[in-house]
């Protein structure tokens, strides 16, 4: 699929066919692909938990707070990305920059994982309602352990339209200097 296509296609899918279980391999497949996301001095502050089959229909409960999300039990998969702490180079990068570079590189690797998701033909959803607690008991870490998203994965249910993208104007966003 060409890049542009792949954009106008990807979106957050929250209707998903429940007897299509994303095969292992096409798991696996997405958490090398998103590996290949650029972080700050490439540190790669974070860890993927893939979760799948029986565990995925017990771990749509942890992204289902507040009664969000009912669409969730239908999924058979979900990353879970735990948030690790940054190098001592970058936390010195952060210092000099004031800024935080973990969230962004998470925010980096989400977009990774999303188009290699969809250019495999499954489709995806950010998550960021979600019970960090409970995500860390279910997969046996620290209850302090961070998550600051899930993404959801599986095929749409059959007849899911994607949906025109709905954005400002270009002009309102985008600003060119000479």
């Amino acid at each position: 699929m060409d890049l542009e296509n792949l954009y106008l296609k990807r979106q957050s899918t929250r209707e998903y066919d429940p007897t299509r279980q994303v095969a292992d391999e096409d798991l696996l497949k997405i958490c090398k692909l998103a590996k290949l996301a650029p972080s700050a001095v490439n540190s790669q502050p974070y860890i993927l938990h893939a979760v799948t089959g029986d565990k995925a229909k017990e771990f749509a409960k942890f992204v289902q707070v507040l009664g969000a999300n009912r669409w969730a039990s239908a999924c058979p998969a979900f990353i879970a990305v735990e948030e690790g702490k940054p190098a001592v180079v970058e936390r010195l990068g952060q210092r000099l920059a004031k800024t935080e570079f973990v969230p962004i590189d998470i925010g980096i690797l989400s977009a990774y994982i999303v188009l290699a998701t969809e250019d495999m033909g499954i489709q995806s959803c950010i998550i960021g309602m979600r019970n960090e607690k409970g995500i860390a008991a279910f997969l046996g870490l620290d209850e302090k352990t961070k998550f600051p998203l899930v993404i959801a994965l599986g095929y749409a249910k059959e007849g899911y339209p994607v949906r025109e993208k709905n954005r400002r104007k270009f002009e309102d966003n985008v600003k060119l200097y000479k």
